[in-house]
This record gives C-alpha cells, sequence and structure tokens, in this order.
C-alpha cells in the first residue's frame, strides 16, 4: 500500500530541522573560536562579539529526531596514473607490391612485343602481316581489358598497367610498319604514332594518372631504339613526336615526372645520332633541325608548365637539359650552322630572362638558370664561329656591353667576368708575357687583334670593377693590374707593326711607360676633385702606377731601351712627375679652400 504524503513531508520536515540544528551549532563554535583567538592576539580596541544566528526551528510535526553527527567524509583516493600504452604499430602498406607486380608485367610484355615484331622476322617465324596484326591485336586487348578494369572495385593499378602497355605496344607496331616493313610513309607514322600515343596520353588526363603516362613513355625510350635496330634519324622523329603529343595532356597538372620523361624522349637519341655523326664525319641538317625542334618544344613546355608547378627549379633545369642537343649541334654540321643556332637560342633565352617579370612562373631562380643558359650558348657561338684572334675581342666586348646592360646584377655581373676571363685567355694565347720581354715579329692580323682586344680588356676591367664596388681597394688593384698589362701589349705591339724590329720593340716600351705615368697623373686629378674621405682608392691607385713605372723605369727601361728612347723615356716621366706633384699640390690646396668655404658659408 502506497505510503500518505502526510508522512513523507512529515519525516522531510525533520531532516530539514535537524540540519538547521546542526547549522546552528556550526556557527556558535566559529563564534567562540573567534573569540579565543582575538583574546590571545594584542589588539588596540576590543574587538565587537559576532552576533549569532538566530536558529530557525519549523513547526510542523512530528518532532525533530535528536541530533546525530555525521561521519567524516573519506579522504578521496589518488588518481592511479594512468600506464604508457604503445602507441598502435603503424601497418606497413602493401600496396606497393601490387604496383611493383605491375610494372614488371608492363616490360615484360612489352619485351615480349619486342621479340615477336623483330626477333620472329629475323628467324622467319611467321608472316609479317602475322606479326603486325598479332601486335596491334594484343595491344587492342590489352586496352580494352584496361578500360574493364577501371570500372572494378580496386581494379585502378591493374587497369593502368594493361593500358599502358596496350597503347607501347600499339605505338611500336607502328614504328615497325614504318621502319622494318615499309608499309607506311614516314609522314604517315609519325602522324599515325602520335595519334596512338596521344589518345593514350589522353586517357592518362581524364584518369588523372601520372604512373600511366610515365609507363607509356619511359618503355618507348628504352625498347624502340631496339625495333628500328639503332638509332636513326625516322626513331628521332618518333621520339620529338611523343614529346610533343605528351605536352598538352600536362597542362594544368603538376606532373613533373612527366616533364622529365618526355625531356628524356627527345633529348637522348639526338645525343646519340649526334654523337654518331660525329665519329662518321658526316654532316646531318635534318638532324639539327630535330635538335631545334627539341629546344623548341623544351622551352615551349616550360613557359606554359612553369605557371602551374611547384618544382620550377627542376623544370628550369629540365628545360637546360632540352636544349643541350642545339649546344652539341656542331658535332654533326658546319660551324656556321652550328654558330647561328646558337645565337638564336642565346637570342631566345635571354628575351624570356629579360621578360621575366612579364611571364608567369621565370622569376628568381628560374631568371637567372635561363640567363645563364643564355650567356653559355652565346660563348658557344663565338667560339664556334670564329677563332681565337677574332672570338676573344668579340667576347671582351659583350663583357664590357654586359657589365654596362645589368648594372649591379649578380648574374650579370658574373656573366660578364666569365666572358671577360675567357676573352683574356684568347688574349694571351697570341699575346703571352714572351712578346712582351723581347723583339717578335707579329703578323698584321695577330697585330690588329692584339691592339683591338688590348683595348677592350683594358675596359673591360675597369667597367666591371665600377660596375661592382667602385670603393674595393682590392678590385681596383686587379684593375690596374690587367689595364697595365694591357696598355703594354698594345703600345709594344703596335711598335712592332709600326717600325718593327728592335726599334718598334725599344719605342713600344718607351710609350708604355710614359703612359703609365699618365694614367697615374689623371689617377691624382680625379682624387684632388673628391671629398677628403673620398680620396684614398683613387690616391692608392696613383700611387701604386707610379710605384710600377718607376720601377719599370729602372729595372727594365735602363738596362734594356737604347740610345734616344732611353733618353726620351727619363726625361718625359721626370717631367711628369714634377707637374703631377705640383698640380696635385695645387689642386688639392684649391678643392680644400673651396670645402671650408662651403662650409663657413652654410653655418
Amino acid at each position: 500500500m502506497t505510503e500518505p504524503h502526510s508522512a513523507v513531508i512529515a519525516r522531510l520536515s525533520a531532516d530539514f530541522a535537524a540540519i538547521s540544528h546542526q547549522l546552528t551549532r556550526v556557527s556558535g563554535d566559529l563564534a567562540a573560536l573567534d573569540r579565543i583567538l582575538t583574546d590571545r592576539a594584542p589588539a588596540a580596541a576590543a574587538p565587537q562579539p559576532t552576533p549569532q544566528p538566530a536558529a530557525y526551528w519549523p513547526q510542523y510535526p512530528p518532532q525533530p529526531a535528536p541530533f546525530r553527527p555525521w561521519p567524516p567524509a573519506p579522504a578521496p583516493a589518488p588518481a592511479p596514473t594512468p600506464a604508457l600504452t604503445p602507441a598502435p604499430r603503424k601497418e606497413r602498406s602493401e600496396g606497393w607490391i601490387g604496383k611493383l607486380l605491375a610494372v614488371a608485367g608492363v616490360a615484360v610484355t612489352l619485351i615480349g612485343v619486342v621479340l615477336l615484331l623483330v626477333l620472329a622476322a629475323q628467324a622467319g617465324i611467321l608472316r609479317p602481316e602475322f606479326r603486325v596484326s598479332a601486335g596491334g591485336a594484343l595491344a587492342a586487348a590489352l586496352v580494352g581489358a584496361g578500360w574493364w578494369l577501371n570500372t572494378r572495385p580496386g581494379g585502378r593499378v591493374g587497369a593502368i598497367a594493361l593500358v599502358a602497355t596496350g597503347v607501347a605496344a600499339a605505338y611500336m607496331d607502328v614504328i615497325a610498319v614504318t621502319t622494318i616493313y615499309d608499309w607506311v610513309p614516314a609522314p604517315a607514322g609519325l602522324v599515325l604514332a602520335a595519334v596512338v600515343a596521344g589518345a593514350g596520353l589522353t586517357l592518362a588526363r581524364r584518369w588523372d594518372s601520372e604512373h600511366l603516362g610515365l609507363l607509356v613513355l619511359v618503355p618507348l625510350i628504352v625498347l624502340a631504339p631496339i625495333v628500328t635496330d639503332g638509332v636513326s634519324l625516322l626513331l628521332v622523329g618518333f621520339m620529338l613526336a611523343l614529346a610533343a603529343v605528351s605536352l598538352p595532356v600536362q597542362l594544368g597538372k603538376d606532373w613533373i615526372w612527366l616533364h622529365a620523361a618526355r625531356i628524356a624522349a627527345a633529348v637522348l637519341p639526338l645525343l646519340v645520332a649526334l654523337a654518331a655523326r660525329h665519329i662518321d664525319s658526316r654532316e646531318d641538317l635534318w638532324l639539327a633541325g630535330a635538335c631545334g625542334i627539341a629546344a623548341v618544344i623544351a622551352l615551349t613546355a616550360a613557359l606554359l608548365l612553369l605557371p602551374g608547378t611547384g618544382n620550377r627549379v627542376v623544370m628550369a633545369l629540365l628545360t637546360v637539359a632540352g636544349i643541350v642537343p642545339v649546344l652539341c649541334v656542331n658535332l654533326a654540321v658546319d660551324r656556321v650552322v652550328a654558330a647561328l643556332m646558337a645565337a638564336a637560342l642565346a637570342a631566345a633565352l635571354l628575351a624570356v630572362a629579360l621578360l621575366a617579370d612579364r611571364l608567369p612562373g621565370v622569376d628568381g631562380v628560374v631568371r637567372r638558370v635561363f640567363a645563364v643558359t643564355s650567356a653559355i650558348a652565346a660563348l658557344i657561338a663565338v667560339t664556334t664561329a670564329f677563332d681565337g684572334r677574332v672570338g676573344g675581342p668579340v667576347l671582351l666586348a659583350m663583357a664590357v656591353v654586359v657589365a654596362v646592360a645589368v648594372g649591379r646584377d649578380a648574374v650579370g655581373r658574373w656573366v660578364a667576368i666569365g666572358f671577360a676571363v675567357i676573352g683574356a685567355a684568347a688574349h694571351l694565347s697570341y699575346a703571352p708575357p714572351a712578346v712582351q720581354l723581347q723583339p717578335i715579329e707579329v703578323s698584321t692580323a695577330t697585330g690588329i687583334s692584339t691592339l683591338v682586344s688590348s683595348l677592350l680588356l683594358a675596359t673591360a676591367a675597369v667597367t666591371i670593377v665600377w660596375m661592382w664596388d667602385r670603393t674595393e681597394s682590392a678590385l681596383w688593384v686587379g684593375a690596374a693590374v690587367v689595364t697595365v698589362y694591357a696598355v703594354t701589349s698594345c703600345t709594344v705591339t703596335a711598335g712592332m707593326l709600326v717600325i718593327g724590329g728592335d726599334g718598334g720593340f725599344y719605342a713600344g716600351h718607351m710609350v708604355a711607360t710614359i703612359l703609365w705615368i699618365a694614367m697615374a697623373a689623371v689617377l691624382f686629378w680625379y682624387a684632388a676633385r673628391l671629398p677628403r674621405e673620398d680620396r684614398s682608392v683613387p690616391l692608392g691607385g696613383g700611387l701604386g702606377l707610379v710605384a710600377a713605372a718607376m720601377a719599370k723605369l729602372f729595372l727594365f727601361d735602363l738596362g734594356t731601351l737604347d740610345g734616344i728612347f732611353r733618353v726620351v723615356v727619363f726625361i718625359v716621366v721626370g717631367l711628369t712627375l714634377l707637374g703631377i706633384g705640383a698640380g696635385y699640390a695645387r689642386l688639392l690646396e684649391r678643392q680644400d679652400k673651396q670645402a671650408a668655404t662651403r662650409t663657413f658659408d652654410t653655418t
């Protein structure tokens, strides 16, 4: 039977009464404790007693039960330290096994197709029609099986392998009917091969699979030369067609490995063909044209793919690899054709580097790579077209132009230094230091080249240092040494051309010593017009030239020159030194007075 609600209310009322009584006792105990503590502590004033709260007693029956103290709550147990459980071991993926087996299956199957098309033909097994038909049927069956397998769960790896094998087999079938059996003309075969490869690579783009594109390109690079029985111009054409049709399918895709395979497909056969032509001492304009096409494909691919790739430096370096055949084309063709092709490549790369701000993706390191490659192509063009007597002055002139054009650009300055160093080496090859120490007859062509290259060498040294850091004394010391040697080489060569014999040699050295002192005078004149804090570099250069001229005058000219040449050089150098001393002191005093006057006026 259910208990009446009045009894429940009564019990609750009794409980609340007991709680109220307990709280009253606690309040009283706290007040007593406060009084005890207050009496013990010294206080300035007696503390006010704490009023006790009035107890509230409910007036509900029944009477409250006698008070029973509650047991103390148990102390909480310390939380157990969680045991360090080792992280679960990550299960090793076994997907690579299927991919590895698929790649092995592609390789073995394609080798079987090559054996069917080549070795069977050599052994006379089956008729050519059956061999070609069997290869085509196998290719179609593999592509169809791959298409079906791609629709099944977990069949993507196998589908990619089957389709790649089928497309590669069909491509080699087209090569065979074009090169081995001559059933199809070369232009038609190239078109048909491009259609086959383009279809396979389009499927790779549709499936968004770089692996499919690689499995189409890489086996063909290795096995196609076996089908054609070596590298031939027709094989180069097939590989260029393969590289060209692989470019559109990569637009918008960051497939750097496919780009590397494209470059390899075009470059490797060309390098082999160039080496073979060089060994056979043959000239082949068709091969040179193929090298140009490969460079166009590489450069076009770079401009199209650079904006969408995250590996721009790798893309730029692969582009450089793609234009290497043009730089090596002189192995197979005349030097004029090779020089023109290298010059055209240098101009194209220079244009790309100069327009880098307007071309997306061509900035930073990519621009520097293209600029350096342009300089290398220009260097190859010059050295291919001209011998040392003409190439040296041309390179020195290019060094001056580059140094002035690029200003303080780091890459441009190093390019200018490279041109100057190679040009200086060419100058030393036909004007060595031994020519400056004894009279040696020179031909007219060599003499003119020496005169021009000497002037350009001195100009290049001064221009490069001026554009690099015009306040660095160590650089000016190097430029001064180069300039002194160039001036001496120029004057001695001019003396040998104009006068000849010992007289020309003596006259050349006499003029060289006088020009050294004249250059020192120019530096002192320039230093006198600079503020005091900026004079150290030109003053040091002038004093160095004076010391060098005096050393040459007493150590070489005094014992080597003869007759009137010795007299003239001593008199001219002495008078020049007197003029330098008097004139520099006068200019310096005037300049300092003007500076002091300007300072007084401003204050």
